[in-house]
């Protein structure tokens, strides 16, 4: 019986994202989260609360009952981008931004932060200080930057859908492989932390 007491949970990670984790355009089965569960079979648990469309602010609205229902080991927020594309205050993201990572490590979680790049069609300043903004808070709130999920594919129209802005099924394994290494680590982490 005391055997069976210490035998450890699988991990729980929360991805709280936007269109880019809620596999828009396509099967949520063909999404990098969905194949990112698929390659960690039973050593974790996946619960994908993103939703397409999604602000750091409606983020924000929803973590706490999340936070509560889940209680996740991670938190992979991948949120920012349509705030970015909408134009919203730098200072407001930031703030967003840090409440999510704040929320999350005093629900006893580890977070992994997705830094979003936009077009630069916004301006050269608010463009590269929106990109410097994920690197400052996860810095500031010790928080695991991850690499930009999208550095592989943005430029490459086949991988991307006709809006440029999503994506394709063909394009999800290899953001998976843009993240994994640093997510499989900070599961690690977790794991190794969870008593």
């Amino acid at each position: 019986m005391p055997l069976l007491a210490q035998a450890r949970e699988p991990g729980k990670v929360l991805i709280l994202g936007d269109s880019i984790s809620a596999a828009y355009g396509m099967n949520i089965e063909q999404g990098w989260v969905h194949l990112w569960a698929q390659s960690l079979q039973d050593r974790a648990q996946i619960i994908n609360a993103s939703i397409s469309g999604e602000t750091t602010a409606g983020g924000l609205a929803r973590l706490p009952a999340l936070l509560a229902q889940h209680q996740p080991d991670v938190v992979v927020i991948e949120l920012g981008g349509n705030d970015g594309l909408r134009g919203y205050p730098l200072s407001q993201l930031k703030q967003n931004l840090t409440q999510l990572i704040k929320l999350s490590q005093a629900a006893g979680a580890k977070v992994a932060l997705v830094p979003m790049q936009i077009p630069p069609n916004y301006g050269e300043a608010y463009t590269r200080r929106f990109y410097e903004t994920f690197a400052q808070v996860a810095a500031t709130q010790e928080a695991t930057l991850t690499p930009f999920i999208l550095e592989d594919v943005a430029l490459s129209p086949d991988l991307m859908q006709n809006d440029g802005i999503h994506p394709t099924a063909a394009a999800q394994p290899i953001l998976l492989a843009k993240l994994e290494t640093t997510l499989n680590s900070i599961l690690r982490e977790a794991s190794v932390s969870t008593p």
